[in-house]
């Protein structure tokens, strides 16, 4: 995730990073505007056609369906922002809820308790790290898990099935084998079950959103629609423009095809695109503090 001051404005004008719009779409805006240029010199030049030609009356049809553009760009990217900002609160909760897990264990272990302490310690992070490589497909254990202890603690994790799911149930294992032990009451089972579950119902959330993707059909619409709509401007704004249709046309290309650039972006954000969300640096604080946690009162 691109990290920035939103106030410098002028470092925004001037920016270009490779994840910028105006990089992806530089190759199409040529192709626009040589497609633009010939439109303009068949119509001035070629076909000499009047200023009250049919053709102009092509923005009449331009000026009604602008307002649909507007609105189905705006419903593209308030969707897919929807959809990056549940992601952002998911990992939120989820670093809230390691949290909660780690001061409870540290709470309810004993001190002197330091094989059962340092095991949590490692494998409460190590589902935050299994989960944000899981959601980008890496599925062997070596591709999992970042830090080291974590894969020595896990490197026995069978790779053709669901690894934060694993993890999971290791913990519950974990946490039942105290309670039968005496290490743990009841009571103090039932306090921890709201964070036991609440790794799973994340892990779901955040693959809900992954692998449901906006549908088919409204895309490709989308997307023809546009693509029409750009394709038919230089025919009507010839006649009031001239050869300035050639950048406004390319121009307007680019804003409006920008907008749904950044929302395919964004709608996944448990990738390694620049703007999607910065879930390794989330899962590195979720080790730093959990560590913390259990450090602090040994």
């Amino acid at each position: 995730m691109i990290k920035y001051n939103p106030k410098d404005w002028f470092a925004f004008i001037f920016r270009l990073h490779k994840a910028d719009t105006f990089r992806a779409l530089s190759g199409m805006m040529l192709y626009i505007c040589i497609y633009t240029a010939i439109i303009c010199v068949l119509e001035k030049e070629v076909f000499h056609l009047p200023d009250t030609s049919p053709a102009k009356n092509i923005l009449m049809m331009h000026g009604m369906i602008s307002m649909v553009i507007s609105l189905l760009l705006v419903f593209r990217t308030n969707t897919a922002y929807d959809r990056w900002w549940e992601g952002r609160k998911l990992w939120g909760t989820l670093v809230n809820n390691s949290r909660n897990l780690a001061i409870k264990l540290s709470a309810m272990l004993h001190i002197d308790d330091e094989e059962n302490r340092n095991y949590f310690k490692t494998i409460i992070p190590a589902y935050a790290n299994a989960l944000k490589n899981h959601l980008i497909h890496k599925k062997t254990a070596e591709e999992i898990f970042d830090i080291d202890e974590h894969y020595e603690l896990l490197k026995d994790m069978n790779n053709e099935h669901h690894i934060p799911n694993q993890i999971a149930a290791r913990i519950f294992d974990k946490v039942n084998d105290l309670k039968n032990e005496g290490k743990l009451t009841e009571l103090q089972l039932v306090l921890l079950n709201d964070e036991l579950k609440g790794f799973t119902e994340i892990c779901g959330a955040c693959e809900r959103i992954r692998n449901t993707p906006i549908p088919f059909s409204y895309s490709i619409f989308l997307k023809k629609f546009v693509f029409f709509y750009i394709m038919t401007l230089p025919f009507g704004f010839v006649f009031s423009l001239s050869y300035l249709t050639i950048p406004i046309v390319a121009f307007i290309f680019y804003v409006i095809t920008s907008m749904e650039l950044i929302a395919e972006e964004i709608e996944d954000p448990f990738g390694e695109d620049a703007n999607d969300l910065p879930t390794g640096k989330i899962s590195q604080n979720i080790n730093k503090h959990v560590s913390e946690i259990f450090n602090s009162v040994i």
